[in-house]
């Protein structure tokens, strides 16, 4: 019989295992070369696994293991997969149809990651549960009740019977799928470790600030017609500000650096991190050279890599290397906020929404699109003086979006 081994691949020098959170295949399938077989979680990202040749697939790790680099968790017999390679002709395939105890979740609708992962957390049969989804479609709260639902009812049944006076208030128990456990992902594992070993090793201040937008929102208004249909993408925020934090970093260079034990590393170069949030978790990968880049690169850069984050498809060395983060809280609606910084960084950027607010200009009240700001950094690295310097140059160049053309 040719058999292959399927194993974990590298991932990086510091990764050395992970946990192989779902298969995208059932043991004994046929799977074709380089079809999806596996999620694999580990602390920095998430990667799929693929088939190295078509063939019948032999599962030997359930998911939810953890796995070292270099393990075998399945193999490969690919002279079924040759022989499967004819199809059956139509008559074989009805008579070989096998009977299916709720056809509506297997057939027609098959089961999400969700139901999955709890069909084998549980050990409940998603066939055997009546699905209140479309089309008859077994969800994860369906799931989630005739996981709970034998329990309470065991419970129920083995309670003593007691006289309940006339005047004594109904208790209802918990309704069944109230609540459930979900071990964290190692993605979101690491993301708790960094945060707070950043708030314990870091003196970390944030200082505050608001800009007008008004002259960025009317070149945008202004050119968008004429950016997209040069460049294929629309003009956004992001690259005004992305370019107004180089500007400041060249003008306060302080904060374009980090501290590594006793030594301050001063950065030369202009790598931008962009927190990214997918559903596994928020990620920051990085945009280089955004001093090289224009207006247009940028956000095609900052396109790429979020769609690449929100598909699990970023390496390792997508996160490698960013000098300073900006973090947009204010596409979910954040008024004010305090990032935290992203080590071994010295400082984040935080935006938050645009509202319109009463403001005095050249002593008359008006009313203008304005957005706070906040720069978290590093008070060991970084002083206040610099903190409040930066973040007054990148007001400067969103007020005024000529300064960046000029360097001013």
């Amino acid at each position: 019989m040719a058999s292959i081994d399927i194993k974990i691949p590298p991932m990086g020098e510091s990764i050395s295992s992970g946990v192989l959170a779902k298969w995208h295949v059932k043991d004994g399938d046929i799977v074709k070369k380089d079809q999806p077989l596996f999620e694999l979680e580990t602390d920095k990202i998430t990667s799929e696994g693929t088939a190295e040749a078509a063939g019948k697939i032999s599962l030997q790790v359930a998911p939810g293991t953890e796995v070292k680099i270099g393990q075998v968790v399945a193999s490969i017999d690919t002279a079924v997969g040759a022989a499967s390679a004819t199809p059956p002709a139509p008559a074989a395939t009805a008579a070989a149809a096998p009977t299916i105890e709720n056809p509506k979740s297997k057939i027609e609708n098959p089961q999400s990651p969700a139901v999955r992962r709890l069909a084998a957390e549980t050990g409940v049969d998603p066939a055997k549960v009546e699905g209140s989804g479309k089309a008859g479609r077994v969800t994860k709260g369906d799931m989630l009740a005739a996981a709970s639902a034998p329990v309470v009812a065991a419970a129920v049944a083995s309670a003593p019977t007691a006289a309940v006076p006339a005047s004594a208030p109904v208790v209802t128990p918990p309704a069944a799928g109230r609540r459930s456990r979900v071990k964290m992902t190692k993605l979101r594992q690491t993301i708790a470790k960094r945060l707070v070993a950043a708030q314990h090793e870091a003196a970390m201040l944030t200082t505050f600030n608001e800009v007008d937008m008004s002259a960025v929102m009317a070149l945008r208004a202004k050119y968008q017609d004429d950016f997209v249909k040069k460049n294929g993408v629309k003009l956004g925020f992001m690259s005004f500000f992305t370019k107004a934090v180089v500007h400041a970093l060249r003008e306060v260079p302080a904060v374009n650096a980090q501290l590594e034990g006793e030594e301050i590393i001063q950065n030369h170069y202009f790598d931008i991190s962009m927190a990214v949030s997918t559903e596994k978790g928020l990620v920051v990968p990085v945009v280089r050279n955004c001093d090289q880049l224009d207006m247009a690169g940028i956000e095609k850069a900052i396109g790429e890599v979020a769609k690449r984050a929100r598909d699990g498809k970023l390496g390792l060395p997508d996160f490698e290397g960013g000098c300073f983060t900006i973090t947009n809280g204010g596409i979910f609606g954040s008024m004010l906020s305090t990032p935290i910084i992203n080590a071994p960084q010295s400082a984040i950027l935080g935006l938050h929404a645009i509202n319109e607010r009463p403001v005095a200009v050249n002593g008359q009240v008006v009313i203008r699109p304005m957005m706070y700001l906040a720069l978290s950094y590093d008070h060991r690295l970084v002083d206040g003086k610099e903190a409040v310097t930066f973040l007054v140059k990148v007001k400067q160049a969103i007020e005024d979006p000529a300064r960046l053309l000029i360097g001013a």
